[in-house]
């Protein structure tokens, strides 16, 4: 049985994190702007206890077995067919009831010094939420450079193959947690097409090209200026093609906050990213009493594409026995 979940702490004198055991979660992300003014510049709350009593839509967090949405929480793997719950709309979204998110993962190794780092560790059992095999997971957080917060996740079955696919939840606010909403946050996303969905928000299978659309962040533009156009906002998963790469990672986008004083390069080698602008947030209380509304946050979550396990022209998401799955993001702060 995993311990009492807890808040540790990473700090490299420039940028402090806190991250929390339950769900490998983000709670706290202090980032200096030019004039050495911190703020935390992701939502969240203050204890654990609203993250364990399921007042959290997925701030923070590491959400898996699989992130984002399968089609009416079905598939069929190798001859069988699994059912997991469901719990959006008629869809099995993170994972399920009780997704990686919602479990306290062991931490199995904490360094300080010159690239302070922390490793969770979380077993998932063969069956749990509908999902085949047993899976260990990983997680470490590290500071590798004075800017740079860098997150590297890796996942291997044990014993029977099984789709896997984890994505990091943080939503971000760059003018800081408690500053409003982020319709005047600029953006530039390195995907030149989109896998757009049904009225579900389940892909419909096609990869079309966002030019000349709302969804075009190609160059960049102010999160708000065509989100009218978008019904409900933007919750839509880019196909990240067209980054530069660097150490083996792509460039997927550039977020910047509206007086410019601070900015978020995210590099990851995943092959899509949801861009969701908090659209269902609602009068949530957070850190410091601070209330979180539609649009508080953004979240940039690098992922394999929404409902793959169905959809064969999508890049796969099944991982064998023995294989490891792995996922490394790289968020890089400047101002």
């Amino acid at each position: 049985m995993a311990a009492e979940p807890k808040i540790v702490e990473l700090s490299n004198g420039r940028i402090t994190a806190k991250i929390a055991s339950w769900g490998a979660t983000i709670t706290s992300l202090l980032v200096p702007d030019a004039h050495g003014n911190v703020a935390d510049v992701v939502l969240g709350f203050d204890t654990l206890e609203p993250y364990m009593n399921g007042m959290s839509p997925y701030f923070g967090c590491i959400v898996g077995r699989v992130a984002n949405r399968i089609k009416n929480g079905k598939f069929m793997l190798n001859g069988v067919e699994y059912s997991l719950p469901i719990n959006n709309g008629p869809n099995s979204l993170h994972g399920g009831l009780k997704g990686f998110d919602k479990v306290v993962w062991d931490i199995v190794e904490h360094k300080d010094g010159e690239c302070p780092s922390i490793t969770f560790q979380y077993l998932s059992k063969d069956g749990e939420e509908g999902y085949p095999g047993d899976v260990t997971a990983r997680a470490t957080y590290s500071l590798p450079e004075a800017n740079t917060l860098r997150l590297d996740m890796e996942a291997i079955p044990n014993n029977k193959a099984t789709p896997i696919s984890l994505a990091q939840h943080t939503y971000w606010n760059l003018a800081g947690h408690d500053s409003g909403d982020i319709l005047n946050h600029s953006i530039q996303i390195w995907g030149k097409h989109i896998t757009p969905v049904d009225e579900n928000t389940i892909p419909t299978g096609e990869i079309i090209p966002v030019k000349d659309t709302p969804f075009d962040f190609t160059t960049e533009h102010k999160i708000g200026e065509r989100i009218k156009e978008v019904p409900g906002g933007y919750d839509h998963n880019y196909v990240l093609d067209c980054g530069d790469e660097k150490n083996g990672l792509k460039h997927a986008a550039k977020l910047r906050d509206p007086s410019g004083s601070r900015t978020l390069d995210l590099w990851t080698d995943a092959p899509g990213m949801q861009f969701y602008t908090a659209n269902y947030v609602n009068g949530i209380t957070g850190k410091g009493g601070a209330v979180y509304d539609k649009h508080a946050g953004v979240c940039l979550e690098t992922q394999g594409f929404p409902n793959a396990i169905n959809q064969p022209n999508f890049p796969s998401v099944v991982v064998q026995p023995g294989e490891k799955y792995k996922h490394t993001m790289v968020f890089e702060f400047s101002s």
